[in-house]
C-alpha cells in the first residue's frame, strides 16, 4: 500500500511521464487507476464529521500568516475502522518550525499520510487548511503543487525513471501550478547544480534511477534534493533522520536549515533529540493515543531523553 501510493503521490510529478520511459508512464497509469476507488472512499469520508473528540490540546503559533491548520482531526484505517487520530488540532504559521514526538503507534506518522491524502485512512472529522484551501477536497497530486511536501520514513524505489528526468518534470509540475516557465534540460541543470552543492551529493546520483540501489542515508538525502527542487512552502519530515549516520544527519540539516529559512513551515516527526539539536524547531509536541497531549519548547525533547514519557506525567 505504501508504495502504491507513494507512486501515485509522485504522479503529480509525472503527468508527461513519456519525456521518461514508457514503461515509467504505463506504471504510474496503473497506479492511478488503482488508488480511484480509495480517492473515492477518502472523500466520502471527509464529508461526514463526527462529534468532536475530547481532550485535545489545541496549539497556536505566533509568526506570520497561518499555512498549515489542522482542528479537531480524527482517522481510521479504512480497512479495520481502527481510530488511530483522536482530535488533532495544530497551526503553523509561516516561517515556524514544529517537531512531533510520541511512542510507536501514537499515530506521527498517520497524521502525516492523512495530511496527503493516503487512501489507507478515512478521515470521521475535523478540518484541514493549506494556505486557506480545504486539504480535504484536493487529490495527493494537487496538495503537492500547491506546495505541500512530506518525506516518507521509508522512500521507495521507482525503476526505469531517472532522477534528472523525474526531478525535471517534478520542478515543471510545480512552476506550471505557479504560473512559471517550464526550464529545459540545460536551464534546469544550471538550478539543480547549486542544491546538489548544499545536499553535499555527488552529481553522479543524477543518472542513477529513482532511490534504485540506494542506501538509507542517499534516500534520505534525494527526498531533501526533491524539497529543494520543488521549493515547496510547508515541509513534513517523517523522521527523516532515521539512518542517517553522523555525518549524513549534518548535511541533511544544513539543507533543511537553508530551506526553511524565510517564511517557509515546517514539521518534523521524530524520536530523537539530536535532530531537534540539529534542526532547532519553535515548539515541540507530544503525541499520545492520537491527539496532541503536550506543547512546549526544546526543553520537552530533552526531558524525554532523560527520563522517557513516564516524565511528562
Amino acid at each position: 500500500r505504501d508504495f502504491a501510493f507513494r507512486k501515485h503521490e509522485m504522479a503529480f510529478a509525472m503527468t508527461t511521464a513519456a519525456a521518461a520511459t514508457a514503461g515509467a508512464a504505463s506504471s504510474v497509469a496503473g497506479s492511478l487507476s488503482s488508488r480511484t476507488r480509495g480517492q473515492a472512499t477518502f472523500a466520502r469520508a471527509t464529508a461526514g464529521a463526527r462529534p468532536r473528540s475530547r481532550g485535545a490540546l489545541a496549539v497556536r503559533a505566533a509568526k506570520g500568516d497561518v499555512l498549515l491548520e489542522v482542528h479537531d482531526l480524527c482517522a481510521k484505517v479504512a480497512e479495520t475502522g481502527e481510530m488511530i487520530l483522536n482530535g488533532v488540532t495544530l497551526t503553523i504559521k509561516e516561517g515556524e518550525t514544529h517537531a512531533i514526538m510520541g511512542k510507536n503507534g501514537s499515530g506521527k506518522s498517520t497524521f502525516t499520510k492523512v495530511l496527503v491524502g493516503h487512501p489507507s485512512y478515512e478521515v470521521t472529522a475535523g478540518t484541514a487548511a493549506f494556505k486557506g484551501q480545504d486539504l480535504f477536497a484536493m487529490a495527493p497530486e494537487e496538495r503537492a503543487r500547491l506546495g505541500l511536501f512530506l518525506s516518507f520514513q521509508s522512500p521507495v524505489e521507482v525503476p526505469g525513471v531517472s532522477n534528472t528526468d523525474f526531478l525535471r518534470m517534478m520542478c515543471n509540475e510545480r512552476r506550471k501550478a505557479q504560473g512559471k516557465v517550464e526550464l529545459d534540460p540545460l536551464e534546469f541543470y544550471g538550478f539543480l547544480t547549486p542544491k546538489l552543492d548544499q545536499l553535499n551529493m555527488d552529481p553522479s546520483f543524477l543518472s542513477r534511477n529513482v532511490n534504485e540501489g540506494f542506501s538509507g542515508g542517499e534516500k534520505k538525502r534525494n527526498e531533501i534534493l526533491q524539497l529543494a527542487v520543488l521549493e515547496s512552502e510547508m515541509s513534513i519530515l517523517d523522521e527523516i533522520d532515521s539512518g542517517l549516520d553522523v555525518d549524513a544527519l549534518r548535511d541533511v540539516a544544513a539543507a533543511v536549515n537553508v530551506l526553511k529559512e524565510g517564511d517557509k513551515g515546517l514539521l518534523l516527526i521524530t524520536h530523537y533529540r539530536r535532530l531537534l539539536d540539529a534542526i532547532t524547531p519553535d515548539y515541540v509536541h507530544v503525541m499520545e493515543k492520537g491527539k496532541i497531549v503536550q506543547t512546549g519548547d526544546i526543553s520537552i525533547a530533552a526531558q524525554l531523553e532523560e527520563g522517557g514519557f513516564a516524565s511528562l506525567v
